[in-house]
């Protein structure tokens, strides 16, 4: 019951401070790229730039398949590694939130549980921009839009409930200890190569392997993007897979109701 509560508590605070939320994203935003001479060019011009460089190891480098289910080995690409740069900035942003925003605790008695929330706004935002460009890069390369791109409302809502979540719970441990944010920091390019984003897991051919794999949520988000746009498969037609997701995403949940139920009176204080 203390879990359950603690959960209205929370969506109480974010209804409450639902205008707030949209205007510290946007503060978010605006503060990520001031300053620079090229301003929000940078939301694009860094994802472009990590594309380009694994796009050249692996085709021109390492002269891998051309080719993936009939698709441009780029369009393979993109298809997965965008979704991972809103993964990647919510796995290191989104776990130091609230001590960036500290202020909000310490000075503005802003509801804690809501920081990780307007963060994750905030990058999920350029991640849509990005979205666009991917779908827009699809038909330069003439590939029309299908039924199944609609299903990528599924994947982005999914992906962004999940990495909210994960924010609360990442941001509130590293908001008790620096080094849980260190220890997350240090996992960020092993989730990265391990999850299937440059190469296709179904592929691996150790049974065990390949369903520990089936396990990892980025995995499952991944692939998830690339049904969408590449192997036109829709989301119920993997039963299993989904069940998994959605079994880590609640004991993700519970943890972080358990973490805020344990620390968040005590963050003001550590901060």
């Amino acid at each position: 019951m203390e879990g359950l509560n603690d959960f209205i508590k929370i969506l109480k605070e974010h209804w409450r401070f639902r205008q707030q939320l949209l205007k510290l994203a946007k503060a978010d935003l605006i503060k990520t790229y001031r300053g620079a001479a090229l301003g929000w060019a940078w939301a694009i011009i860094k994802p472009v730039v990590q594309i380009f460089v694994y796009w050249f190891g692996f085709q021109i480098g390492l002269r891998t398949s051309k080719v993936v289910n009939g698709y441009p080995f780029f369009l393979w690409l993109i298809a997965g590694q965008v979704p991972w740069f809103y993964m990647n900035d919510m796995l290191t942003a989104g776990t130091e939130s609230i001590r960036k925003y500290s202020y909000l605790v310490t000075k503005m008695k802003f509801p804690v549980s809501t920081i990780p929330t307007f963060v994750s706004i905030s990058k999920m935002t350029i991640n849509l921009l990005l979205m666009v460009i991917v779908m827009i890069l699809y038909v330069c390369f003439g590939f029309s839009p299908t039924i199944y791109w609609l299903q990528l409302i599924f994947y982005i809502l999914i992906s962004f409930g999940f990495w909210t979540t994960w924010g609360l719970l990442g941001a509130l441990l590293a908001a008790i200890s620096k080094d849980f944010a260190n220890l997350v920091k240090s996992f960020v390019s092993f989730l990265f190569w391990f999850s299937g984003i440059l190469w296709n897991p179904d592929t691996v051919k150790v049974i065990w392997l390949r369903k520990l794999l089936r396990l990892n949520p980025i995995t499952y988000l991944v692939t998830g993007f690339r049904d969408c746009l590449i192997n036109k498969v829709w989301f119920w037609e993997k039963p299993s897979r989904l069940l998994y997701f959605l079994i880590a995403w609640g004991a993700m949940l519970i943890m972080a109701l358990w973490a805020y139920r344990k620390v968040r009176k005590d963050i003001p204080d550590v901060l």
